[in-house]
């Protein structure tokens, strides 16, 4: 497991960077993927980003914008979400709230609960 965030130069990835999230959703919804894993989200503000079925393990989302956001069905294992905004957002019934407020306040790695 790679365990340092990384910023990807796939062009969906760089959408998310540069803050265009409503070209992102209309290339994932025309079927374009891409690898989020490991992923370095810091300061990204991806409000309003269609969530469904991405993959964000191990992901590094320290101050990113998540407000809003439906996280039910994403894959959050081993992401840090340290000092992150997250008002209003579902998180998986995998994750104790517990959990997520260590990862918030101390940038602990959200495990799954089996």
């Amino acid at each position: 497991m790679n365990t340092k965030p990384q910023i990807k130069d796939d062009a969906l990835f760089q959408l998310l960077k540069k803050g265009k999230i409503k070209e992102f959703n209309q290339r994932k919804a025309a079927g374009e993927t891409c690898d989020l894993t490991d992923g370095d989200f810091r300061g990204f503000n991806l409000r309003d980003l269609d969530t469904e079925g991405l993959d964000f393990r191990n992901g590094y989302f320290h101050q990113a914008d998540l407000r809003g956001l439906d996280l039910r069905n994403v894959n959050l294992e081993g992401a840090s979400i340290n000092g992150a905004r997250i008002a209003g957002a579902y998180f998986p019934v995998e994750l104790t709230a517990d959990e997520i407020l260590l990862s918030l306040q101390h940038g602990t790695r959200l495990r799954y609960q089996k």
